[in-house]
Order: C-alpha cells, then sequence, then structure tokens
C-alpha cells in the first residue's frame, strides 16, 4: 500500500481521489495529514482536530466484493477493523454508534466517512476516511468528544496506530465474501452502542420518541423497536440517536 503524509490540506477524502484514474485495479492509496482544514463528517459537520495530535486519514481502495446496494457492508467492515485494533491497544468500553461512529464509553473517539465510486451497480472503487483522536486532551464545547489519551491517561504513536489500522482493513476488505457478509453484519450488531436499551431519537423535524436498538436490516437500517413487538426502520438521514 502506498502512504502519503501531508502536513495541513481541506480534506483528505477529497485530495485522495485524485488517485482515481478509472481503472478498478489499483494499488490501495493512503493519504494522512497531520491536519484538516476542512475534514468531513456524516450529515455534512466537520471534523474539528489539534494539529499533529491526531490521525485524519483516508484510503482510496480498489473494487470492494459488494454491490452498490450492499454498501453498508463496507462501513461495517471498516467500523470493526477500527474497534479491533483499538481492542489491543487497550481503549476500554468500546462500541459503534449507528451508523459508524466510534465510541469509547459514551464519548465518541473517531468518526467515518466512506464515499463510494460508482459503475453501473457495482463500487469501483471506495474512499474511505477516518478520523480518530489520539492524543488531543481538549475539545472546547464538544463535550462528547474524546481520545484514546482521555480515556487512557497515555500517549501513543501515531504512526503505529495508523499501520495497525491500515493493515486490519486490509485483511478484512480482502476477506470480504459473500459468505461471511451474514457474520460482519452479527459481528458489528453485537458492538452496537446502546443496544437493547431505551434511547432517545430525534427525528429531523426536531421531535422525541423512544426506542430500543435491536440492530441493523442487511442494507444498514437501524431496526428499532418503538413499542413492544412494533419494529420500524430508519435511514441515517430518517433519525438521529441521542447520546
Amino acid at each position: 500500500m502506498r502512504i502519503i503524509k501531508v502536513d495541513a490540506i481541506p480534506s483528505t477524502n477529497d485530495f485522495v481521489k485524485q488517485y482515481y484514474t478509472g481503472n478498478s485495479s489499483f494499488e490501495p492509496v493512503c493519504v494522512s495529514a497531520r491536519f484538516q482544514t476542512k475534514g468531513k463528517g456524516q450529515r455534512g459537520g466537520f471534523w474539528k482536530v489539534t494539529k499533529g495530535k491526531n490521525l485524519t486519514f483516508s484510503l482510496l481502495y480498489p473494487k470492494i466484493k459488494v454491490t452498490a446496494n450492499q454498501h453498508f457492508l463496507l462501513s461495517a467492515v471498516v467500523s470493526l477493523a477500527v474497534i479491533n485494533v483499538l481492542q489491543k491497544f487497550d481503549i476500554p468500553k468500546l462500541s459503534v454508534k449507528w451508523p459508524n461512529d466510534i465510541m469509547s464509553g459514551n464519548f465518541k473517539i473517531c468518526g467515518i466517512l466512506i464515499e463510494n465510486i460508482l459503475k453501473q451497480a457495482d463500487i469501483a472503487a471506495s474512499i474511505i476516511g477516518i478520523g480518530l483522536n489520539v492524543n488531543q486532551d481538549d475539545f472546547g464545547d464538544l463535550k462528547q468528544a474524546s481520545s484514546l489519551k482521555l480515556q487512557t491517561g497515555n500517549d501513543f504513536d501515531l504512526d503505529e496506530i495508523l499501520n495497525a489500522i491500515l493493515e486490519e482493513l486490509s485483511v478484512r476488505l480482502n476477506a470480504l465474501s459473500e459468505g461471511k457478509k451474514s457474520l460482519v453484519l452479527e459481528e458489528y450488531a453485537a458492538l452496537m452502542f446502546k443496544k437493547g436499551v431505551v434511547s432517545a431519537f430525534q427525528y429531523p423535524n426536531g421531535d422525541y420518541f423512544n426506542g430500543i436498538i435491536r440492530g441493523v436490516t442487511t442494507k444498514g437500517l437501524l431496526n428499532v423497536e418503538i413499542e413492544d413487538a412494533v419494529f420500524k426502520t430508519f435511514d441515517l438521514k430518517e433519525v438521529k440517536l441521542m447520546y
């Protein structure tokens, strides 16, 4: 895998796109930045970091063995890869907040943004963006944000974690096949944040309701029990899980 390190750029996701030439067969490329001025997040948000304290990187990966309507499997695999690596560094109480925020306890420590390049019904290439709070110890007014250092009291080597995540991603993405897709979803569901407990959700219009997360569908829709034995599924833009 080719790894490119830069000092400061607007977005690693945007930067790495230039290495896609239309061919689905190429060596994966990773761009890692010490600082992003306009790092992207879910729902149009931005990823705010202190320069040189965290990992902000994007991976341009060739064709994944899933179709466009199965894109959530890619998101699940990436989330599981990050969690598996962080477990090896003894980060406590890890879970994934649907669809792909990585949590330590009740605090968000990592955000993931995936953009797929499509050719008809196939994913020709994927851009996997990861922002991981590592050694930052002050997040200002972001009360739900934390870092590996705040959660453990230890400083971490950024390159060591980056290399571990890239290696784990390569292994899991190469192993993704038809027979393992159900196992991926089962593993993901087992690690879901607030699964099985009454939680608050918010509709786009601002209204709230309570429900219990029971898992996800094969397309990545959130499966919520809103009354006894009454279930409803939600897409990303249809509901927001509150902390």
